[in-house]
């Protein structure tokens, strides 16, 4: 399927610690290639050299477009005990434009499959928790069925993550779970959303791994939500 891809809901920047390049580079690259929204989800605190809480609190001074380019201001939060909690306080949450939490190893070490599948569960149960960020890493098993079911009653969008594809990343495997996942979706008629987890402006609407693994499932293109804002917007947010 050829498809223009014109929403990145996962990017970083220079705030996340070991990110390279600033919001303006992040637009001004994303608006070269068509792109005509991207989310910036710096690290939330517990992240080694992420920024801290009063980040989160002063996104408002951003603005809400640069280089014709709708920014969403948000985070990619650390999931941090085997109960759900993350890493931001609720007057840090209620600031956000959208919000991702993912399971990372220098913030919280693997558990067993029950407990794994219920960090993901309860997480998915928190009203500022948007989407769940590359779920699919081998080092924290869990249980498909119930996350996706969980994400279904929740409103909890999926992330299918192009770094976790990436055959030199830090989350190798991951494509086998990520399948177990998105063939649940396309059962249940789920969307999904891509996200390139992008660390330095290039990498920014390169969904080139996501598009052949979906590709390789006969995902539907109507279940992918960033070919369109309206599309995105009119699922990603849960009601608050």
């Amino acid at each position: 399927m050829i498809l223009k891809y014109i929403v990145d809901i996962h990017t970083h920047t220079v705030s996340s610690g070991h990110a390279y390049s600033t919001l303006d580079e992040n637009a001004r690259y994303a608006k070269s290639i068509g792109m005509e929204l991207i989310a910036m989800t710096d690290h939330a605190p517990s992240m080694l050299g992420a920024p801290q809480k009063f980040h989160f609190n002063n996104l408002k001074i951003l603005p809400k477009k640069l280089h014709d380019v709708e920014i969403l201001k948000g985070a990619e939060l650390n999931i941090i005990d085997y109960d759900g909690n993350i890493d931001l306080e609720e007057y840090s949450l209620k600031k956000l434009d959208i919000a991702i939490a993912s399971l990372h190893i220098p913030c919280i070490k693997p558990g067993n499959m029950e407990e794994n599948t219920n960090a993901y569960i309860k997480a998915c149960e928190n009203k500022y928790i948007d989407i769940l960020g590359h779920p699919g890493d081998p080092r924290y098993p869990f249980c498909v069925k119930d996350v996706v079911d969980a994400c279904e009653r929740t409103g909890t969008l999926i992330e299918i993550n192009n770094a976790s594809l990436r055959p030199d990343g830090s989350r190798k495997g991951s494509d086998i779970i990520m399948k177990e996942i998105a063939l649940m979706c396309k059962k249940k008629s789920m969307p999904i959303v891509m996200g390139t987890d992008s660390h330095f402006y290039l990498e920014i609407g390169d969904f080139s791994l996501c598009e052949k693994f979906l590709n390789e499932i006969d995902f539907p293109e109507e279940l992918i939500l960033n070919t369109s804002v309206e599309k995105f917007k009119n699922s990603f947010r849960k009601l608050k």
